[in-house]
């Protein structure tokens, strides 16, 4: 997956801790430095990405093309495993990467989007929607294959989550109730649009030219679950921090309730 912008400023809390947006006395935003106390849930999630890598490749894993086999013992996601019951693949499978190619362009578009996005989620909500989005993607990636009658393909990669992250921020960027000036709140969420449409195309292109697989089942399952874990939040964003905090967790707990009802869905299928 590559990346077609870098988002150039962020929006900042003020006075509380790092956590979700709040709504009182807020200043204009400004720009700081891109330092790990101003995204710590980003930092932490890249920091898991590129030690699992580390770690396959401190295992005699080949650094640029890992076999489906070492992709398989490391996490990676495969139906016909998920349905006798390892369904920890569809949240393992969005830490494992096939190359080092493949990690540097997700991680390069999750850190991008993490630093634009977590300041509207917080911490623990970067870490929610990452994860939320990611096995949403897997989900929609395994139902695929079982209509293919496909059991043996892996899947693997952060790019389901990155879709996500990026759907949500495209449904929160459109709160125009944000300390941000109008002009620069449409710059931003028009960015992000882009970089999901321009991928998507990519994804989609790569089936007419199959010079390198590409999950886009994952992408598109985790682009609309992110959207979908926006719609409820958008209301609350200016509502203060306690019950924005509140409607973040009553949502993602649905959301989750929700995947694990569609994955007993997709069980029950065969």
């Amino acid at each position: 997956m590559s990346s077609s912008h870098q988002p150039e400023g962020e929006i900042l809390p003020s006075g509380d801790p790092p956590g979700a947006y709040i709504a009182e006395d807020i200043p204009a935003p400004r720009r700081r430095t891109r330092s790990i106390l101003s995204a710590p849930g980003t930092y932490v999630l890249l920091g898991i990405n590129c030690a699992v890598f580390l770690w396959m490749i401190l295992h005699g894993v080949d650094p640029a093309s890992p076999t489906p086999a070492q992709l398989i013992h490391f996490g990676g996601n495969v139906p016909a495993l998920v349905l006798h019951g390892q369904w920890y693949r569809l949240l393992s499978a969005t830490f494992v990467h096939v190359g080092l190619i493949h990690l540097l362009t997700n991680m390069w578009c999750l850190w991008n989007l993490g630093l634009l996005g977590e300041p509207l989620l917080g911490p623990w909500g970067m870490i929610a929607v990452y994860m939320l989005t990611g096995v949403a993607g897997n989900l929609l990636s395994l139902l695929v294959n079982i209509v293919m009658r496909d059991f043996v393909s892996v899947g693997a990669g952060a790019s389901g989550a990155v879709f996500g992250i990026a759907g949500i921020l495209i449904v929160l960027l459109s709160n125009r109730k944000l300390p941000i000036p109008t002009l620069e709140l449409h710059r931003l969420r028009r960015s992000v649009i882009q970089f999901a449409g321009l991928n998507l195309v990519i994804g989609l292109a790569t089936v007419v030219l199959p010079l390198i697989r590409i999950d886009n089942s994952a992408h598109v399952g985790g682009f609309l679950s992110g959207l979908a874990l926006g719609v409820p939040l958008v209301p609350r964003m200016t509502s203060g921090r306690a019950r924005y905090l509140t409607r973040q967790k009553l949502t993602f707990a649905v959301a989750a309730l929700m995947l694990a009802l569609f994955g007993h869905w997709i069980a029950n299928l065969r």
